[in-house]
């Protein structure tokens, strides 16, 4: 029998016209092995409602041809079921899409999606918001909450509010419990991890794996101006997990956050207001989606140029942090010569 395949179109998503994907549609995929019909979203949630009732009615696969808010929408849908998530990536971003090494090409994802290699993989929830890629909370929800309001969308709008944003952005301070541990962080921004970036190949957790049944949870410490041009080289260079002092890591399956007071909080880039007890919890193997059987984990990992850019900035960090403890050293000295002369 034919597997019964839905490809859910949000043609307002991301940055691309979508209006020649049903006719690619119709000319690549394999008829012998699908048969399908298209929907178009007419509103906020239509995909996932559309997504609940093919799942429902046992379809094979549902495609989510948009950007990470679709692809969000459709998946929560179908989570613990036998219906397949694949992915036509048309966003701005493409987290989920870059992280499985799909093709940011409509003809050759139809492509991935005609070998129908399915993986359970899985996924996690924050404060009960089903994310597949990333969430968060400090400054990159605050973020999201600038990107939404924009009215355009892109990187470069992302990159403007980042820019914009970030100098004047207080950081808070989070108690966080996990494993039965409890610590104390000021923190820019705290980001979980069940896939290795938030797209556009910024990666905030290199080593993430949608299959380890944990997150990566990424502790980002205040830092200062001079420290910024480091992180976002290593966010692109896929080393910011390599011996940055800024930077703690860890992982676990489930995460207690409190902050002082309610705020926003992201999942896959979609910002809510939310309390001050924040909750995430990863759901091993709760999901389906259709993979590139061809994807290679080592291209997620830094090359040896990218990993000697980052020794370089380590080694100016050591020495200007050197410089720094001389320089208060001689200070203390020189007040202290001041009070014993009176001077």
């Amino acid at each position: 029998m034919k597997k019964k395949v839905i490809f859910i179109i949000n043609l307002i998503s991301g940055t691309s016209d979508k209006a020649a994907i049903p006719e690619l549609i119709e000319q690549l995929l394999d008829k012998e092995k699908f048969e399908y019909e298209i929907a178009i979203t007419q509103y906020a949630g239509h995909a996932s409602e559309i997504a609940s009732k093919a799942k429902d009615e046992n379809v094979d696969l549902v495609v989510a041809v948009g950007g990470d808010g679709t692809v969000n929408e459709v998946a929560r849908a179908i989570v613990h079921s036998n219906t397949a998530l694949g992915i036509i990536p048309c966003g701005s971003g493409n987290g989920l899409a870059r992280h499985l090494q799909l093709p940011i090409n409509v003809k050759k994802s139809i492509e991935i999606l005609n070998t129908f290699e399915v993986r359970d993989l899985d996924y996690g929830i924050i404060n009960g918001y089903p994310f597949f890629c990333t969430c968060g909370m400090g400054f990159d929800a605050f973020i999201s909450l600038k990107f939404a309001e924009a009215g355009k969308r892109g990187p470069l709008t992302y990159i403007e509010n980042v820019l914009r944003e970030g100098l004047k952005y207080e950081p808070e301070t989070y108690t966080v419990m996990a494993d039965d541990e409890t610590s104390l962080h000021k923190a820019f921004l705290i980001s979980c991890a069940n896939a290795s970036q938030y797209g556009n190949n910024a990666y905030i957790a290199p080593q993430a794996s949608m299959s380890d049944g944990l997150m990566d949870v990424i502790i980002m410490e205040p830092f200062g101006l001079i420290d910024a041009p480091q992180i976002s080289i290593e966010m692109f260079n896929k080393t910011l997990d390599k011996n940055n002092s800024k930077i703690k890591t860890f992982r676990c399956k489930k995460l207690r956050v409190h902050r002082h007071s309610p705020g926003a909080i992201h999942y896959d880039g979609d910002p809510v207001m939310t309390d001050a007890d924040i909750d995430v919890e990863l759901k091993p193997k709760g999901i389906k989606i259709v993979v590139n059987s061809q994807a290679d984990r080592n291209l997620r990992k830094p090359n040896a140029l990218q990993n000697a850019a980052t020794e370089l900035f380590n080694e100016i960090n050591i020495i200007r942090e050197e410089i720094s403890k001389s320089r208060l050293k001689l200070q203390q000295w020189s007040k202290a010569v001041q009070h014993k002369f009176d001077l």
